[in-house]
């Protein structure tokens, strides 16, 4: 039963047996025709060393985020002190052999995270598989010469380049861009006549280098650039010089930040976090410079912080001339609010996806700018 189901995806071993039991505590059984995910993933997970909550910054949350969400911080706060109820993205690669795949994750209990109606409206369909569980497959290793089948990753990353909704032949910018996932998903969706891939990070650059070797095949080398800048001076180096523009901005991510080392690193980290809205704002004032007029600018972060979210976007908005905030396309939210849970608080500029049980994606804040005119 396992070869026929399992062997599709490559990179892991020759050996079935072993393939099998790599997959064994993941693995949903197939009874009867229903499909169950074992009990097992939480027993393997209980030789392995758990991640310890740094009680400071959870503080620091349960204050703001209380004031801040409501009650939705107490479902959110739930699912973000247990790892083991985090859900997994499998987002598809088209460049590589995936004989078989779909149909195996399918057999897996895996679903679609877009509905045909809205796959079927790209040029190329965005392929992102999630489960209802906290199930995890096991990622595929390197190997010189073959691109990996799929990426892992929170589903909810998506949103920053479903609204992006780059076309075939743009010049695109993807400002902030380690460790790669976004840029994958940029180049799922078209074939852009130019991705520029940016990190400032050497480690991270580092990072997304290994990402795009792993998945996009040599052939389309000549559509990448990948740099090692400030993002705060793109702008400035090459204005108006692409249609679009994300700044998936470096952020007080929620799920790392809470499980911080030890308490003198969770301390620094508080005080860090005060700075970073004025990195954001720079960065996205620099993405608005690098887009042409008539273009569009997605502005992301995976935190809940609303003053590294619509605080930012509203500061740039009332600060840079011939910017107008583009809404995000109603059908999109919709078919989404099937699995996202978005967070209700009374913003004009955007929407935050919060983890909530059963739908664990986020946290994912998204913006959209479009710039009418020159500054």
């Amino acid at each position: 039963m396992f070869s026929t189901k399992l062997c599709c995806i490559k990179g892991f071993s020759s050996s079935p047996l072993l393939f099998q039991k790599r997959f064994k505590c993941v693995l949903p059984s197939l009874s009867h025709g229903q499909r169950t995910v074992t009990n097992t993933l939480a027993a393997q997970c209980k030789s392995k060393p758990q991640k310890q909550v740094c009680n400071t910054v959870l503080k620091h949350f349960d204050v703001q985020y209380s004031e801040e969400l409501g009650e939705q911080w107490h479902g959110a706060r739930d699912v973000l002190l247990n790892p083991l109820s985090w859900q997994y993205g499998v987002l598809l690669n088209r460049f590589s052999d995936l004989t078989n795949l779909k149909q195996c994750l399918t057999e897996l209990g895996y679903t679609n995270l877009l509905p045909q109606t809205q796959s079927q409206t790209a040029h190329i369909p965005l392929q992102c598989f999630i489960h209802q569980d906290p199930v995890r497959i096991p990622t595929q290793s390197h190997h010189p010469g073959w691109l990996k089948q799929y990426y892992l990753l929170n589903a909810a990353s998506l949103l920053p380049v479903l609204c992006l909704n780059v076309k075939e032949g743009e010049n695109v910018l993807d400002l902030c861009a380690a460790p790669g996932g976004k840029s994958l998903a940029i180049l799922q969706t078209a074939t852009p006549g130019l991705l520029h891939c940016n990190e400032v990070d050497q480690h991270r650059h580092d990072w997304l280098l290994k990402t795009l070797e792993s998945y996009v095949p040599p052939t389309l080398g000549h559509l990448l650039s990948v740099t090692h800048l400030d993002g705060r001076s793109i702008g400035s180096m090459q204005p108006g010089a692409y249609d679009k523009v994300l700044v998936d901005a470096p952020c007080s991510n929620d799920r790392s930040w809470l499980y911080t080392p030890d308490t003198h690193q969770g301390e620094m980290w508080l005080k860090e976090r005060t700075q970073l809205p004025l990195l954001q704002k720079e960065l996205l004032c620099s993405a608005l410079a690098a887009v042409r007029p008539g273009g569009v600018v997605v502005y992301s972060t995976c935190t809940m912080s609303q003053a590294e979210n619509q605080s930012v976007v509203e500061a740039v908005l009332a600060s840079y001339k011939g910017v107008e905030l583009l809404e995000l396309e109603q059908h999109l939210i919709d078919s989404l609010s099937n699995h996202f849970c978005f967070a209700h608080f009374n913003s004009s500029v955007g929407h935050l996806v919060i983890p909530q049980k059963g739908k664990t994606w986020g946290p994912m804040y998204v913006s959209r700018l479009r710039r009418i005119y020159e500054k």
